[in-house]
């Protein structure tokens, strides 16, 4: 199914009800009122209904505080999208709407004639087709068009409308139905919480925030983003969206100037603890009166704990900075140096109001041990907070950087170049200059043509001065040049100038191993750099590099392994890579590792779980900037998924719009990209002069030894050339193929090889290389190369007119292709079926009971001509499951369309 949006997770009762209300409208009038606070997620399920509304005329009012004072404003608001029916209506009634929308003077017409008036024109409209009637945050509606939509609401009966309102107290009529939408489950605020915080979450932080947010959503939301450091900070110091309700901001405004100073303790000590936070008043002689006078807003236990959501935020963010500061210092006082380090070194750190080497230098050590609480974000918090309090100018520079570092890789990315701004005031020495332009490459790596060249003169002049970082210059250079330079023969000559590069003594990094594979490949041909690229991979796949060296290189290993055909090494290095990310809340490369993932699982047919990496990217909390620099990998999965699927809509869009983005921003990976997807789709069904009009440009201009146009693209071409009788560019495709299968020397390789050299061969040759083909490919991971060869032999088989041969292999692919829910291919395969003279058999009512609970029930409405979509919404699944049922459907049935199942059914 499709990614849930977050207000919505755990609301699969609630979405059930509104999608049966729909089903139900059909068949007469239904009304519904939606009762919750604010924020627990009325207006999500709202328009959740909308989205299903398919069929439907949608009208929509909205209540605003400030239009209370208008009669009527929210009765016109919902009746506008019906006022082509308004000439319809008798004159009186036509008349009395036209007074109250102010389209007529005269007197204010009756309520009850106004009530009247509407009813008729929602039934006026839907005798065409049904109606559905939104109205959100209705406890704000002016007085009349309360009055008025109480009236309608109580009149329906058949007219086909349904009417759904949204309201946050009891303040409507008594005798509507209502459904109470009430904060989260456990279970369900614990998954929305796992979805939406950006790295590792302390548990006892997060035990605060469920309890705080009582399973409203938007306050669970504002209190996971608000708890940034690994949860050191309670609160981020900003307002949040929502806040708290008049009745208890009133409450608030009524205390003591000290009851609201321990309230103040209690919101900026994040794990509420008692002992801390009684020292902490002891320390600013407070007693236990003003925590009693406030104790209807706190719960005190064995943690302390706020009873309200957002009181926290409201308390901490009315104090003014010096009281924060004075309330930070106490809690540092109080908190035990030897058991919290790193929860004193914080509020010390909140408590200063100047530079304070002393304090910073705590930070820095407490930002080593922050990362297992609360990841790179954490991390970034800590150092942070330490370059601002450091005084010496140097090494408020170095820290900067480090800061920088920790900041872009946590997905804040324009947090990070306002860091390195400060770095850059630093020493001018070549290495610090070296780091803060690699960085700054890394963040933004199409910020500029000259950025690789400056690259390549630093780690030039570095060479004497420091070897390691002189080549990890070069690799930065490296990585920068081939996203975004025009010319791969500036590609190269970087690449030559980094061969040249020495080590330093002892054994070498993975950076090194990187560094020395890279160069080879963008150098020299396949088979020379298949060792230093075997190399590199073995050891990216042995512990011992640090943390570091993993977010920075795996993913090029994983690049490696692809060139080496190594499909093994490849799926284990891109599953331990997003691990890591996970685990680390590296923000920054979430894109680049799920695009690599969701595109591996797409090779291995395993659609289902590319498409729950799909919606992981698509869900995640993840900060603009750190999509604007991945849109290749964002879009990689959507778009192989599509192509897979055959999706010829959504593949021409999404190709569309990557090759805009890759156009715009120098990465001529994404260009290529959207030219093989179009390919695979066009090959999938059998639109051969498509695809290879389609896959020219990738083939043709193709520039990294692991990119599409060297890999993947070249499968494509051989296919779609020979299917259209062009030999030439399939040769010159194939050999290119032939060189990088037989480097990496794997089935997997040698099997595509097989493959496609079979399409060009003849007779007994042709045979050979089909089986061998299959037989390697066999061997491998990756299911759909397989489905593909044995699609290719069976169609090679009948055109030999061995039929009986090419059934077999061609039930085999049809098989897998609807098992992978590829369904261009199966269609392709079905056709080629049955061009063998292959009839399906007729199925009985025996044979039909083959079909599972779920297949019976989608195929039984399948054959009323319902819709994927209508489908879905009947049986609260997305259209993609259907899809999936119905192909089974389809394999077991034998048959191809719709319109067969009336005959197999």
């Amino acid at each position: 199914m499709g990614a849930i949006p977050w207000p919505l997770v755990g609301r699969e009762a609630e979405r059930e009800t509104l999608d049966r209300l729909l089903a139900d409208v059909r068949g007469g009038s239904r009304v519904l009122v939606l009762r919750g606070e604010t924020g627990v997620g009325k207006s999500a399920l709202l328009d959740h209904l909308i989205g299903k509304a398919s069929g439907f005329r949608v009208a929509v009012a909205a209540g605003v505080r400030a239009e209370m004072e208008l009669p009527f404003a929210h009765v016109h608001q919902l009746c506008a999208p019906m006022l082509d029916v308004f000439d319809s209506l008798p004159e009186a009634r036509r008349d009395a709407l036209a007074t109250a929308f102010g389209m007529h003077s005269g007197p204010a017409p009756d309520s009850s004639l106004i009530g009247l008036a509407v009813l008729d024109l929602l039934a006026r409209a839907a005798a065409e087709r049904p109606v559905l009637c939104v109205i959100d945050d209705a406890q704000w509606l002016d007085p009349a068009s309360a009055e008025v939509l109480a009236r309608v609401a109580r009149g329906l009966t058949d007219e086909r409308v349904a009417c759904v309102l949204a309201v946050r107290d009891a303040d409507m009529p008594p005798d509507l139905p209502v459904l109470d939408v009430g904060g989260l489950g456990d279970g369900d605020a614990r998954a929305l919480v796992a979805r939406a915080a950006p790295g590792p979450l302390d548990e006892e932080v997060r035990d605060r925030i469920l309890f705080e947010s009582r399973g409203n959503p938007l306050v669970l939301l504002e209190l996971v983003r608000g708890a940034s450091a690994g949860g050191f900070a309670a609160v981020s110091g900003r307002s949040p969206t929502v806040r708290p309700e008049d009745g208890v901001r009133r409450r608030l405004d009524g205390l003591s100037d000290d009851a609201r100073t321990a309230l103040l303790l209690a919101a900026a000590e994040p794990l509420g603890d008692p002992g801390v936070l009684r020292r902490a008043a002891a320390v600013l002689g407070l007693g236990a009166a003003p925590v009693g006078e406030a104790g209807d807003l706190l719960d005190i236990g064995d943690r302390v704990r706020f009873r309200q959501p957002l009181v926290r935020f409201a308390v901490y963010d009315a104090a003014a900075p010096g009281e924060r500061r004075r309330i930070h210092r106490a809690l540092a006082e109080a908190t035990d140096a030897g058991t919290g380090p790193d929860r004193r070194a914080w509020h010390r750190a909140h408590g200063a109001d100047h530079p304070d080497e002393g304090i910073a230098a705590e930070l820095v050590t407490s930002a080593g041990r922050a990362r297992a609480r609360g990841g790179l974000a954490a991390v970034a918090a800590f150092l942070r907070r330490a370059v601002e309090l450091t005084p010496d100018v140097r090494r408020r520079a170095e820290r900067a950087l480090d800061a920088a570092w920790a900041q872009h890789m946590a997905g804040a990315s324009e947090s990070a170049l306002a860091l390195l701004a400060v770095a850059e005031a630093g020493p001018p020495d070549e290495p610090h200059r070296a780091r803060v332009e690699a960085l700054r490459a890394e963040i933004d790596p199409a910020r500029g043509a000259s950025t690789p060249d400056v690259l390549c003169e630093v780690a030039g002049r570095l060479g004497p001065i420091d070897a390691s970082l002189a080549r990890d210059t070069y690799l930065q250079a490296l990585f920068t040049a081939v996203g975004t330079l025009p010319d791969w023969a500036a590609v190269t000559g970087i690449a030559a100038a980094a061969r040249k590069a020495p080590r330093a003594p002892g054994e070498p990094r993975t950076a090194d191993l990187v560094l020395d594979a890279l160069s080879l490949l963008y150098t020299e041909e396949p088979g020379t750099a298949a060792p230093a690229l075997r190399r590199a991979v073995a050891a990216g796949m042995r512990e011992g590099s640090t943390h570091a060296e993993q977010l920075r290189w795996q993913w090029s290993l994983n690049l490696f392994a692809m060139a080496l055909w190594d499909d093994e090494a490849g799926c284990r290095l891109a599953r331990d890579h997003l691990r890591l990310i996970r685990d680390s809340g590296a923000l920054a490369l979430l894109p680049l590792a799920l695009g690599m993932s969701t595109m591996l699982l797409l090779f291995e047919g395993d659609l289902a779980a590319a498409g729950r990496l799909n919606e992981e990217a698509m869900s995640k909390a993840l900060p603009a900037d750190v999509w604007t620099t991945s849109e290749v990998m964002r879009q990689s999965g959507n778009l192989g998924l599509a192509a897979w699927r055959g999706d010829v809509q959504e593949t021409e869009r999404l190709a569309d719009a990557v090759a805009r983005e890759g156009a715009g921003r120098g990465e001529w990976r994404t260009v290529e990209l959207g030219h093989w997807a179009r390919s695979v789709l066009y090959n999938g069904l059998g639109e051969y002069e498509r695809a290879l009009e389609a896959v020219l440009p990738a083939s043709v201009d193709h520039r990294s030894p692991h990119g599409c146009g060297v890999l993947w693209a070249p499968l494509e071409l051989i296919e779609a050339a020979v299917r259209t009788g062009r030999h030439e560019p399939a040769v010159r495709a194939l050999e290119r193929l032939s060189r990088a299968a037989r480097a990496g020397g794997t089935d997997w390789g040698l099997g595509l090889e097989a493959r496609c050299r079979a399409l060009l061969g003849e007779g007994g040759e042709a045979d050979r290389l089909y089986r061998e083909a299959i037989d390697r490919l066999g061997r491998t991971r990756m299911r759909v190369d397989l489905a593909r060869a044995h699609l290719l032999y069976g169609e090679w088989l009948r055109r030999e007119r061995r039929r009986t041969q090419a059934r077999e292999h061609l039930r085999t692919a049809l098989g897998l292709f609807t098992e992978f829910g590829m369904t261009a291919f199966a269609d392709r395969t079905a056709r080629e079926l049955q061009a063998t003279g292959e009839t399906a058999r007729k199925r009985s009512a025996e044979t039909a009971e083959e079909l599972t609970p779920q297949e019976a029930r989608v195929a039984a409405l399948a054959r009323t001509g319902l819709t994927n979509k209508e489908i879905a919404a009947r049986l609260y699944v997305s259209p993609r499951t259907v899809e999936y049922h119905l192909g089974r459907v389809f394999a077991k049935l034998g048959v191809t369309s719709r319109h067969a199942l009336d005959d197999h059914l």
